[in-house]
């Protein structure tokens, strides 16, 4: 997380001060649309990959924690 975090305050060093929220927020919303899309396209195969392997509800709630922390951590960064 910390490699995240520091290419984040990379990315942000190019924009002013001022539009830092705004770039945040731009960020977390294009996140949050890209995930939207490929369990929307991939639904069928989540559910039968749940059906068929049973181990991977805790892969799968590992990524969708590790993808809020990041949307959050986007959100409450000024």
């Amino acid at each position: 997380m910390d490699q995240i975090v520091s290419i984040y305050n990379q990315f942000l060093s190019y924009f002013p001060e001022n539009l830092h929220g705004i770039v945040s927020l731009a960020l977390a919303v294009c996140l949050a649309i890209g995930i939207f899309k490929v369990i929307k396209r991939e639904f069928i195969y989540i559910i039968v990959l749940i059906v068929l392997l049973p181990a991977s509800v805790p892969i799968l709630k590992n990524i969708w924690e590790s993808l809020s922390t990041i949307i959050k951590f986007l959100l409450t960064k000024n």
